[in-house]
């Protein structure tokens, strides 16, 4: 995997051009912009960080039997800088999944279990007096982690869905007139139940358009339980094997390059084209509303992510493809007449998939 030199700008991470030199790597910058930053990543360095997340890739799949797709999902998520929804009937490991991230990594981790009587200061937290100094100070809640698992988040009211919207949007919270910094990274993966929706309050649009993928879970196959029954077994056995932690460093590192990962003209048009097919005939007649810019952005980021993720150093229609699903179907309603038939956000965007040809 390439080195990358990155010019730092509020956040916003624009690359420049590139070439190899003596076995640094050095970008073609243009004229400089006030307020950014250059970062030198060698090639070494590079190289060692993309073998740490192949190794964290490998290790979650042995901990995960038939889930390769929400393994690669949740690291694209980490390393594009997004939220992930898992969506799935119970007992299919969603919470076990995020368990064994969190547990390879070194950063801190929260579990929030989502009850209707839940207040959004239990997430974020709230103002604490001390009566040592006759002063209110602030506590921060579970959100302030960097690796956050919103159990079953169906099941919060929506003044608690709207205080995490801004944790997610703008990683941040506010409380009191002040505005507190999440750490970075920081991630949340929820999680909700597909078949139970009784007493729960449905994720509204503007909530669901924050989270970078929205992966939905299937049953597995023969194999695949009976390989589950062997992992529980020899884990019952005291048979686990010990993985290495990774650094927040390191994550922090793979996140940039991920993001470097090239992606070409050509690529970002096929990408324009598959967000305005939902705008336009002939699926526009099934779409009560389309995808917005963000699934652009959002699809592009996971695309590059997935690239990295592969050994790669430039993204290919097929990494556009493979995770347009996950990437577009939660960002758009389907109209009344199609839900009828039995059409859905995911069919349809697979449809898309299948009609356009990458340029």
């Amino acid at each position: 995997m390439p080195g990358l030199t990155v010019l730092y700008t509020k956040g916003c991470i624009v690359f420049a051009g590139e070439a190899w030199q003596g076995g640094g790597f050095y970008g073609i910058v243009g004229s400089p912009v006030s307020g950014q930053e250059r970062v030198v990543v060698t090639k070494n360095s590079a190289l060692d960080v993309a073998h740490r997340i192949a190794g964290l890739r490998n290790g979650l799949m042995a901990g995960l039997i038939g889930h390769e797709i929400l393994v690669e999902r949740l690291l694209i998520g980490i390393l594009a800088g997004g939220h992930i929804l898992i969506e799935g009937a119970p007992g299919l490991a969603k919470t076990r999944a995020v368990k064994l991230l969190a547990n390879a990594l070194c950063g801190d981790f929260a579990r929030i279990q989502c009850t209707p009587d839940l207040l959004p200061s239990d997430l974020t937290g709230t103002d604490v007096f001390n009566p040592d100094t006759g002063k209110f100070s602030f506590s921060n809640g579970p959100v302030f982690h960097n690796l956050v698992l919103v159990d079953e988040i169906n099941r919060a009211p929506p003044k608690v869905q709207s205080a995490l919207l801004e944790a997610m949007a703008e990683q941040q919270v506010t409380s009191g007139g002040k505005t507190h910094r999440l750490p970075d990274p920081f991630a949340v993966v929820a999680t909700q139940n597909s078949i139970e929706h009784e007493g729960t309050f449905p994720l509204p649009e503007a909530q669901l358009d924050r989270f970078l993928l929205h992966v939905v879970l299937e049953l597995p196959g023969a194999e695949a339980e009976r390989r589950i029954l062997d992992l529980v077994e020899e884990e019952q056995q005291g048979h686990i094997l010990a993985s290495e932690k990774i650094d927040l460093k390191v994550i922090r590192e793979a996140k940039v390059q991920a993001m470097g990962i090239y992606l070409s003209a050509a690529l970002r048009d096929y990408i324009v084209k598959l967000v305005l097919a939902t705008r336009e005939a002939p699926f526009a007649d099934e779409i009560e509303h389309a995808v917005s810019p963000r699934g652009s952005i959002a699809l592009a980021a996971a695309a590059k992510a997935r690239a990295y993720l592969n050994g790669r150093d430039h993204a290919l229609p097929g990494d556009v493809a493979a995770v347009a699903e996950d990437a577009l179907a939660h960002r758009m309603v389907v109209s009344w007449r199609s839900t009828s038939e039995g059409r859905t956000a995911r069919a349809i965007i697979a449809d898309i998939v299948k009609a356009i040809e990458p340029l």
